[in-house]
């Protein structure tokens, strides 16, 4: 007997897959990193030897249960990637400003309803995005994205 499948051919069978985990973000410096991710108040929950002369370092938002992992790149690989992680406040313009003065690298401007400001999602370049939002960049140039949900 087969497993039903859907109308796109996928199974419907559950497979055991419960939650996003950990996100993996390149780090060339990860004590530089973790200092970063501090000040925008995650929380370490592990940092341990691994592999050859590296660690294994988790960060977590505040009370998050998926978190991101900093791990050295390999040979070749880049830093300064678009991670697709998307990181939300309660109010954005504050945060924003309150990035702004302890010297994180963001956006100018929020991208929002009623601002002439674009942002780029992928393939998609929008003007006045609901909800607002905006890029802010860590210490190896990895963009995470900042949106105050509606």
């Amino acid at each position: 007997m087969h497993p039903p499948r859907n109308a796109g051919g996928m199974t419907t069978t559950a497979i055991g897959i419960s939650q996003i985990q950990l996100v993996m973000i390149p780090s060339t410096d990860q004590d530089r990193s973790i200092a970063f991710y501090e000040a925008l108040g995650f929380e370490k929950r592990s940092d341990f030897p691994w592999g050859a002369n590296y660690r294994w370092v988790e960060l977590y938002p505040p009370g998050g249960t998926a978190g991101i992992a900093l791990v050295p790149p390999g040979p070749g690989d880049p830093t300064g990637v678009a991670t697709g992680i998307i990181l939300n406040t309660d109010d954005i313009d504050a945060t924003h400003a309150g990035l702004c003065s302890i010297g994180v690298d963001v956006d100018d401007d929020v991208a929002g309803p009623g601002s002439p400001v674009e942002i780029q999602l992928g393939a998609v370049q929008l003007s006045g995005p609901m909800p607002p939002m905006f890029y802010l960049r860590d210490p190896d140039g990895n963009a995470l994205l900042m949106v105050e949900p509606h």
